[in-house]
């Protein structure tokens, strides 16, 4: 097991590259950037970086020509033969050969695109533009790259004896977590953790911490890299991406309301089993799936990505049954900004009702709350989302309108097209 301590004492080495891989990245671009390489691929798109918590100033934190090394860096790289062999041969989701021969073609061969970087202020604006299925897989390595190296800059003067005592108290916090998940009967849950993880190691260690002390209640982790290495599987399906790029390039209010159920229908075409998890809340859960086709109701689960989660899966369950559809026999996956009381909590009153998962995302990979001086480690929010597609701006409204975004003139348009009302705010922790 790598010496986490020893290795962030020595990250004054030239280049530590904080992304190792192209496939250091979340199982779900890779489905989805298939999926837009085969419908989509004269689409231009636009994504950019979003910090939620602007009182975290990460211009101020990190240099802006290490920042550029680690960028230029994960440009330099494309995949290895293993990974390739990986990607093309192994059964995911009990199928084989998920990736067709004509991405993995390309995929063997990209580059990531150029990157737009500046300073504005105490913040970095930090874009990536070009064809949809090229710059949409600078999303996760963009974001680890961005977190690690905030952790980095507050760790930088931090003595080796130091440093061992804060990753042993932080590694004794995840164990503890996992302790109190064990005696959860039925329970299932994967790591979520990549895009907001404290660095690349400590997520490996947090997944060997999962594999150790749940067994098989751990079902594996969204990093690709991570669960070809330690031979788990990789867990993913699409997200709000999709729907956004799609609705962006409709032309009427009427495509606008059509839109993300094409994307939904390019999916089916696609994918089949538990790959066929509906993510509704994009435009509000309700109105979607009160307005949804009934061949939706045959998919296998759906994943409640904002909101109150308890709510959002009432809503599946009354929403299955009202289309003659078993609710034991679908699953809901909750997955938004989860922690073990949460967990517990969710699985308790919804096991017994329908098949219950968990992504557990920043606070099993980042939680280092408490552990530092003005609690300078605690997890931010940080994004990176498409803002546009072939000059149109994208919408989100979620069902938390603390993660709305585009511009406001289009998020109401938005809310009339999809007969959004008013929100209930939650606080956006990561």
């Amino acid at each position: 097991m790598v010496d986490i301590a020893a290795r962030v004492y020595n990250h004054k080495w030239q280049i530590d590259p904080i992304v190792r891989s192209l496939i250091d990245t979340d199982f779900y671009k890779l489905l989805m950037c298939q999926s837009v390489f085969r419908n989509k691929p004269q689409t231009d798109v636009v994504f950019s970086l979003i910090n939620r918590s602007n009182h975290i100033p990460l211009a101020q934190l990190i240099d802006e020509g290490e920042l550029r090394e680690q960028l230029d860096h994960i440009r330099s790289l494309s995949l290895s033969r293993g990974e390739s062999t990986w990607l093309r041969g192994n059964m995911f989701y009990g199928k084989r050969q998920m990736f067709r021969s004509d991405f993995m073609e390309w995929f063997e061969n990209l580059r990531l695109p150029p990157y737009h970087l500046e300073r504005k202020g105490d913040q970095y604006e930090l874009t990536f533009e070009g064809k949809w299925h090229e710059v949409m897989l600078w999303e996760i390595p963009a974001l680890a790259v961005l977190m690690e190296m905030r952790s980095r800059a507050v760790l930088n003067d931090m003595r080796r004896f130091e440093l061992q005592v804060l990753y042993a108290r932080a590694m004794t916090r995840v164990w503890e977590k996992i302790e109190q998940l064990r005696g959860i009967k039925g329970l299932g849950i994967a790591d979520f953790g990549t895009r907001r993880r404290h660095s690349f190691l400590w997520q490996d260690w947090c997944v060997q911490a999962m594999i150790e002390g749940l067994g098989p209640a751990f079902t594996g982790t969204s990093n690709c890299l991570i669960a070809m290495r330690r031979e788990v599987e990789a867990i993913g399906t699409n997200a709000h991406e999709l729907p956004m790029v799609y609705s962006a390039l409709a032309d009427t209010d009427e495509a606008l309301a059509q839109a993300p159920y094409d994307v939904l229908s390019d999916w089916h075409d696609e994918h089949d089993g538990n790959l066929r998890i509906i993510l509704p809340d994009t435009y509000g859960t309700q109105g979607f799936l009160d307005r949804a086709p009934d061949w939706l109701a045959g998919w296998t689960g759906i994943r409640v990505d904002s909101g109150d989660p308890a709510t959002g899966a009432e809503i599946a369950i009354q929403w299955w049954k009202s289309r003659g559809e078993d609710p034991m026999e679908k699953r809901v996956i909750f997955s938004d900004g989860l922690d073990v009381d949460k967990i517990r909590e969710l699985h308790s009153q919804f096991a017994g009702r329908t098949k219950v998962s968990f992504g557990w995302g920043t606070l099993l990979t980042n939680d280092f709350r408490g552990l530092v001086p003005d609690d300078a480690l605690a997890p931010f929010s940080l994004v990176c989302k498409a803002v546009s597609a072939n000059g149109r701006p994208t919408v989100k409204l979620s069902d938390n309108p603390e993660k709305a975004m585009g511009p406001a003139d289009e998020i109401e348009r938005y809310k009339r097209v999809f007969g959004v009302g008013a929100q209930e705010s939650i606080e956006v922790i990561v």
